[in-house]
């Protein structure tokens, strides 16, 4: 089990890192700028299947931003790690920006395809990976090692503040005041939070003498590669869920409770994540992923067989326990393997392997709930999280 040292215990851990100078700062900065991850595919469909009265060009205009996202992530996180955080993610954002009002500009002007996809694919491509970045900078301004998972802790809660916060303004904004409000409401909070954290250059990762030159140290793809691989898994039981749990509640005969259900599992991790920064782990950053994906499996595994709201709601919110730990292990065990001078780049090839899971497990729920109904839709979520546990275990020894 893991324990507390005696150095540091309790909400010290948190004020030890927060009171780092500048660290409240550029983690207010990363909050406010990844706020669009969680509003900008939901804000595309809501924009464009209103203008266009269809679902399916609604979710081809979202998929080729999500796509593009996620293709070019990595080639944007390793430019930020050659050339630096100043120089490169507040132009990306503003780039990102421009490709969004060009978006919203010909869907509003009734352009047809392929304008609204290209400018979809635009945003995406540069919007840049702030949560990266942000704990990118943690690891340069915390000195002792112990403390950097309350550090990731903080970006942890900060994470599922977004994806609780995000949907829910998007949705409003888009019903109550414009449909194109939820998007430029999510462009500007790119641009405001991207900007802010670039001015803050004393918390900056300095570039690394060897980032300019032809010996930058190799990438541990044969480390690397099977974080990844169970990310991807991870990718597919939140996206799978989500659609699973909008199922459910539809069947149900009451979809609007939907939202409340994903949002009580994301407050589960919210409060596990704000838990796990207040402790100073012995155990290593791989043990504590091994056992924590293998508990969010075995968490997710009741929830084929819940056949009321109530219970549904209560599965999720003790599943939500077991994400932000292993979140936070994943993301420190990246950070223990991958050399400084690539770190924005490791952070991002993680984070986007979880990306490139939510689609196919979202599509691959879709077709369960088709043949099988939304209960049995869970055991795709269920058997993801039993696949990444696989990869992880089986991974162990070289991994160490």
């Amino acid at each position: 089990m893991a324990t507390v040292t005696s150095a540091t215990s309790g909400t010290s851990a948190y004020r030890q890192v927060l009171t780092i100078p500048g660290a409240v700062q550029f983690s207010t900065a990363g909050l406010i700028g990844r706020m669009p991850i969680a509003m900008i595919g939901l804000g595309i469909v809501l924009l464009v299947s209103d203008r266009t009265g269809s679902y399916s060009v609604a979710g081809a205009v979202s998929a080729s931003y999500i796509v593009a996202n996620a293709v070019l992530a990595v080639p944007l996180a390793r430019l930020v790690d050659r050339l630096g955080q100043g120089r490169v993610l507040g132009l990306a954002a503003s780039v990102s920006a421009v490709g969004l009002a060009l978006l919203m500009l010909v869907v509003e002007s009734g352009w047809g395809t392929p304008w609204p996809h290209l400018f979809a694919a635009l945003g995406g491509a540069t919007m840049p990976n702030v949560g990266a970045a942000v704990r990118a900078r943690w690891s340069h301004v915390v000195e002792e090692r112990k403390l950097l998972d309350t550090a990731f802790a903080v970006e942890a809660v900060n994470d599922e503040v977004v994806f609780i916060v995000g949907p829910t303004v998007t949705t409003l904004l888009a019903s109550a005041v414009h449909p194109l409000a939820g998007l430029v409401t999510a462009a500007v909070a790119s641009m405001l939070g991207t900007w802010w954290l670039v001015s803050q250059r004393g918390s900056e990762p300095p570039r690394r003498a060897t980032i300019t030159t032809e010996h930058s140290a190799p990438m541990p793809w044969r480390s690397l590669a099977p974080l990844v691989a169970g990310a991807t898994m991870l990718g597919v039981l939140f996206g799978g869920s989500e659609v699973a749990t909008v199922a459910f509640a539809d069947e149900a005969g009451k979809p609007v409770a939907a939202g409340l259900l994903l949002a009580i599992w994301a407050l589960g991790s919210l409060i596990s994540g704000v838990v796990s920064g207040s402790i100073v782990f012995r155990r290593t950053p791989a043990t504590r992923y091994r056992w924590g994906i293998l508990a969010l499996a075995l968490l997710m595994a009741p929830l084929p067989f819940v056949d009321g709201m109530l219970l549904l709601g209560t599965f999720l919110f003790l599943a939500g326990f077991a994400i932000s730990p292993t979140l936070i292990a994943g993301v420190s065990w990246v950070q223990a393997i991958v050399p400084p001078d690539r770190l924005n780049e490791g952070m991002t090839v993680f984070t986007t392997g979880m990306v490139v899971g939510v689609a196919p497990g979202a599509a691959i729920v879709g077709a369960v709930v088709d043949r099988a109904g939304a209960s049995a839709s869970f055991l795709v979520p269920a058997a993801a999280g039993v696949i990444g546990a696989l990869i992880a275990f089986l991974s162990s020894d070289r991994l160490k």
